[in-house]
């Protein structure tokens, strides 16, 4: 229990730190390589605070357990999109660009829905098969992943957020700062859950309970410390890019690797889980075009955890 609770707060700690590594170093790539904070936190923030995903949907899908690895991508689509995105446009407006608008909300939103559409159509157009993706499918999202990173490089209008503060580093400090970042994030996520896990046991708290809380939104640890972050340091298209980067990330990388070890079942998923991960994108959707403002402000952040409550109250009733 002592050695738990201690894990905790050292994890914790690495956290802490580590997303603000990863911010610092992040935004001095971009200065140095003129390459937009946005892109940054697309690929580079996105894939590192992905990585949890990417392991517990790649076992799973190795050991033949298609409910982890579909499971534990709209957990974390829905966590980092109406709680993450929430929290962060609270501690500061989002802003959105127009390339965000025209290009990279849309095809995120995209996504979406070509996920749902492919993972359960079957039975919404009465084929009378399994609902899931096939190997075929996952092959498929992998090369759109390939061809959506390579668009972003290719179509990036460059340095943003020109009047914000950057630390001065030379290139080869800040990929190592941005490295002992994402490792600070990744293991320090890993200590907390496992820690917070065997703590709730051992005050009896029971495995649903334990599942639906501390394991589902652990693995989206890194992206809501490194959002609140960059939040923070006012570096708003970083926090968005690395949201919008973790979903895609999500859904084409992870799932499509996943499908293309072992054909993934829908039949886990209900109907309200699907609504829950489309409505976070359109309410992403939906705030870039309300009132001209070109942001996501704190109403809008509240709409989104409240929206998250509300889910969550739904999956401890279905308990």
């Amino acid at each position: 229990m002592l050695l738990d609770i201690v894990l905790l707060i050292v994890g914790l700690l690495a956290i802490v730190f580590g997303a603000d590594f990863l911010v610092d170093g992040a935004s001095a790539i971009a200065r140095k390589l003129k390459i937009s904070e946005f892109v940054i936190g697309l690929t580079i923030v996105g894939f590192g605070t992905s990585c949890p995903e990417l392991v517990v949907s790649v076992t799973g899908a190795l050991a033949g357990n298609s409910d982890i690895s579909i499971g534990n991508v709209i957990g974390s689509n829905i966590f980092n999109t109406l709680l993450i995105l929430g929290i962060t446009a609270l501690v500061m407006p989002v802003a959105i660009t127009r390339s965000n608008k025209r290009r990279d909300i849309p095809i995120t939103l995209l996504v979406t829905f070509l996920l749902v559409f492919c993972g359960m159509s079957k039975t919404l157009v009465g084929l009378g098969q399994q609902d899931g993706l096939s190997r075929v499918e996952g092959i498929v999202f992998l090369v759109l992943f390939a061809v959506y990173i390579y668009s972003c490089f290719k179509n990036d209008e460059g340095i943003d957020e020109a009047d914000s503060p950057v630390k001065k580093m030379s290139l080869f400090v800040a990929i190592l700062l941005t490295l002992a970042g994402l490792a600070g994030l990744i293991f320090g996520g890993r200590w907390f859950v496992d820690s917070a896990v065997n703590i709730a046991r051992y005050l009896g708290v029971s495995d649903k309970f334990i599942a639906i809380t501390l394991l589902a939104g652990g693995t989206s640890l890194p992206e809501l410390a490194a959002c609140v972050v960059a939040a923070a340091k006012k570096k708003g298209q970083l926090a968005l890019g690395n949201i919008l980067g973790s979903n895609i990330f999500n859904m084409l990388l992870i799932l499509g690797t996943s499908a293309t070890i072992s054909p993934l079942s829908f039949n886990g998923i209900s109907l309200v889980d699907v609504f829950a991960l489309m409505m976070s994108m359109i309410l992403v959707w939906m705030s870039s075009y309300t009132f001209k403002k070109n942001q996501i402000d704190r109403y809008e952040g509240a709409i989104f955890v409240l929206c998250f409550i509300a889910y969550y109250v739904w999956l401890f009733i279905k308990l």
